[in-house]
């Protein structure tokens, strides 16, 4: 029997109902339990807007990221600036601005579970969303109240980039 689907949003920016930003800082270990791939980083980091924590698995070779890096990171339904849905497929033809041009590393996954610590008696006061990116994993978890809008088996692209401090 399949558990029944939940769904969770991440706070919007004021006036973007179509993506979530989060400035994030690493704050503990690269690779915390050792290095189980030679191409893969996994970056255990804390929000400084919101009080999130985020595991997330990334492609060192292609985005090498380093311990105490800052960088920003946006999650987002579409890759369009004007909001309007896309399919997640990539089209040569398709001129309009994107997203992707303002950030340095970008990725689309499926939402595969949303976890909450609530009891019988209470609803959730932390929930955990996990996506998988084509088996690179994130878990962010944070405040029932700044997560809103994740739902189990949605569409959501990632896109990082580092910021200069």
């Amino acid at each position: 029997m399949r558990s029944p689907k939940r769904s969770v949003k991440l706070k919007y920016k004021k006036g973007i109902s179509s993506e979530s930003e989060i400035r994030e800082r690493c704050f503990s270990d690269i690779d915390p339990d050792g290095k189980k791939f030679d191409r893969v980083s996994r970056l255990h980091c804390e929000s400084e807007s919101f009080k999130m924590d985020l595991i997330l698995d990334v492609n060192n070779q292609i985005y090498p990221v380093d311990l105490g890096d800052k960088f920003r990171l946006v999650i987002a339904s579409t890759l369009y600036e004007d909001g309007t849905p896309d399919d997640g497929e990539y089209n040569p033809q398709d001129d309009r601005p994107s997203r992707a041009d303002q950030f340095d590393y970008v990725m689309y996954g499926k939402v595969y579970k949303i976890e909450g610590d609530e009891t019988s008696t209470e609803a959730a006061t932390r929930l955990s969303a996990y996506v998988s990116y084509g088996g690179l994993l994130m878990r962010l978890q944070g405040d029932a109240n700044n997560l809103h809008g994740f739902e189990v088996d949605s569409r959501v692209y990632l896109l990082m980039k580092k910021l200069a401090f």
